[in-house]
């Protein structure tokens, strides 16, 4: 799922540092450049890694801004071709060599560790010439007004994979994952963010320390929400910086995905609640038994448009996020750059109201969540849930 289609999974980053050129832009287009994808399929070579342009995955040249600046955008892709071979393949074709070798000689009853290397690797480059690259592309847009990175894929080796080559591309600076509790600081009204600070259980600013001591953010975030979407008018207005206007209502509830869990002497047991919810008993069960919700599909609706996407609770990514669809006037006298540009800023106009639908919507959660009544509060919430398993 890349970020030009209307769903796609994202996790988020700041900049941290300062880039060593005042041009931003030219200066991110030489990196690119330098860094640029080469292609592997005419060779026999085992993986090649580099950036590519969005709007052309064949493409390494970044000689020129408009490839890959829109606005205060920047955007490009990050290509990965690999050969794989089945180990059962190796295994015999080396067997194979290897009988080969001793049958010319005859002397030997076994072949000679350094010969094993070489046969070994003989067969590798025979079955890497004969097969072709693999080929994966994860986009990346970069927004130079917020200093924020958005990375659109979450599985764990792939953003391993994006911040190393990230880092390695554009020295000295480096990606600080967007985790719930920076989220948290970033929407919380001044008033309240030394409740929140006192409310971190954190003993220090590591990013996987942060997360670990802070599920707390996710799971009431979602019961809160659980609640709601059961209780409540779902009713919100937007509070939040970002496309739509301030004070506009939308609504916001669950309805699908319901990942719990809880840790026991046993070990993790989880529970998956899926489909359209009527009364929601499978997760109030699941709850009072003491698990907790680790992740669930939360839907906006602001007028006719419609968001959904599944919240991981732990990271505050998102998964499936998907956005009203992208309509285009176009006519035969359209420019194709003209179109290019305008097909990913009204991307990037949906993508980022959705998020600003959700920031608002956190916003409102900490407003009670860090009140000093929300000790009776949660207690209401949960009693009221209890009653639906009776």
């Amino acid at each position: 799922m890349g970020l030009l289609q209307n769903s796609v999974s994202i996790c988020q980053f700041r900049i941290a540092d300062t880039p060593p050129e005042k041009d931003i832009s030219h200066w991110v287009g030489k990196q690119l450049e330098r860094s640029r994808f080469v292609p592997i399929e005419a060779g026999s070579d085992e993986l090649s890694i580099g950036w590519v342009q969005l709007h052309d995955v064949d493409s390494g040249e970044f000689d020129g801004t408009d490839l890959y600046r829109y606005d205060h955008y920047l955007a490009f892709s990050l290509r990965r071709d690999q050969r794989k071979l089945p180990a059962p393949l190796v295994k015999a074709k080396r067997a194979q060599a290897e009988a080969d070798f001793l049958a010319t000689n005859p002397g030997l009853n076994r072949v000679p560790k350094q010969k094993r290397e070489e046969i070994h690797e003989a067969v590798r480059g025979a079955l890497f010439a004969r097969s072709l690259p693999v080929p994966a592309i994860f986009d990346a847009v970069w927004d130079l007004e917020k200093g924020l990175v958005t990375f659109c894929n979450l599985g764990g080796k792939n953003v391993d994979l994006f911040i190393d080559e990230f880092k390695k591309t554009f020295p000295p600076l480096r990606l600080v994952p967007l985790h719930p509790f920076s989220r948290a600081l970033e929407v919380v009204d001044a008033e309240i963010k030394p409740a929140l600070e006192a409310a971190n259980q954190s003993s220090n600013d590591g990013v996987l320390e942060m997360m670990a001591a802070n599920q707390w953010l996710g799971q009431d975030f979602l019961l809160w929400l659980t609640h709601a979407t059961m209780f409540s008018s779902s009713d919100y207005s937007v509070s939040q910086p970002g496309p739509a206007v301030t004070g506009e209502g939308f609504t916001a509830y669950l309805n699908d995905g319901f990942r719990l869990a809880a840790v026991n002497e046993e070990g993790v047991q989880k529970v998956t609640v899926s489909g359209p919810q009527d009364n929601f008993r499978e997760v109030c069960t699941a709850l009072q038994s003491g698990k907790a919700i680790q992740e669930a599909i939360i839907f906006f609706e602001k007028g006719e448009q419609l968001w959904k996407l599944k919240l991981k609770g732990e990271t505050f990514n998102f998964a499936s996020f998907r956005s009203p669809g992208v309509q285009l006037e176009k006519d035969e006298m359209t420019d194709p750059d003209m179109e290019r540009q305008a097909l990913f800023l009204e991307r990037m106009f949906l993508l980022e109201t959705g998020l600003q639908l959700f920031h608002s919507l956190l916003a409102t959660f900490l407003q009670q969540r860090l009140a000093p009544g929300w000790p009776q509060q949660e207690q209401q919430i949960r009693n009221q849930l209890e009653q639906r398993t009776s």
